[in-house]
């Protein structure tokens, strides 16, 4: 038995479980407490990968545009290799792609970077004069397609989002070749 300082005898059982609980409370909260701020900082990482992760395939996707654009209108007063480098500054696909690589996984970041890559080839193709309805044209263009399809879906399987196919699309492949009427050679020349 333990004499308290006001004279009072405890039980040196009762102390113990006292203290003991005290301590299992006090740890109980610390640990809830830290669970609760590393969900937040996940929950805030999963956030913000996910606005980047748009950002940068929206800023790739008007870069495409711009890039087709070019392609279609041959303009003759209009330096193509010019036009196409500065659809990459207009699109600002640099400056998201810092910011992507940054928030990434390893997984995504790869196929963002080959997704970029391939848009590189398509900016070169076009940068040489190239039309859009020539063969150069889309041997660059529908693998980089094709790329973007398969960033997609990895973004999807990180974010733990449904999976999909190109059949959920009623399509045969993510490239686009059977849905593009110059591969299929519906384009006629002049129209």
């Amino acid at each position: 038995m333990i004499v308290s300082a006001g004279g009072t005898a405890v039980d040196r059982g009762t102390l113990i479980a006292t203290v003991s609980g005290g301590f299992i409370a006090i740890s109980g909260t610390v640990l809830a407490d830290r669970l609760r701020q590393r969900h937040e900082r996940d929950r805030e990482a999963n956030e913000r990968r996910r606005s980047v992760y748009i950002e940068f395939i929206a800023a790739v996707g008007k870069c495409h545009t711009r890039l087709r654009g070019i392609a279609q209108a041959q303009d003759p007063g209009v330096d193509p290799d010019l036009a196409a480098r500065a659809a990459f500054d207009e699109a600002g696909v640099h400056e998201v792609r810092e910011r992507f690589f940054i928030d990434a996984s390893a997984q995504v970041a790869g196929a963002g970077q080959a997704m970029f890559q391939q848009l590189r080839a398509v900016q070169r193709v076009v940068g040489s004069g190239a039309t859009h309805t020539s063969a150069a044209f889309h041997d660059a263009c529908h693998p980089y397609l094709d790329l973007v399809w398969a960033y997609r879906v990895s973004v999807r399987g990180e974010l733990k989002d449904r999976a999909f196919s190109p059949e959920s699309f009623g399509w045969e492949a993510w490239d686009g070749r059977e849905r593009c009427p110059v591969c299929r050679g519906e384009l006629t020349t002049g129209a």
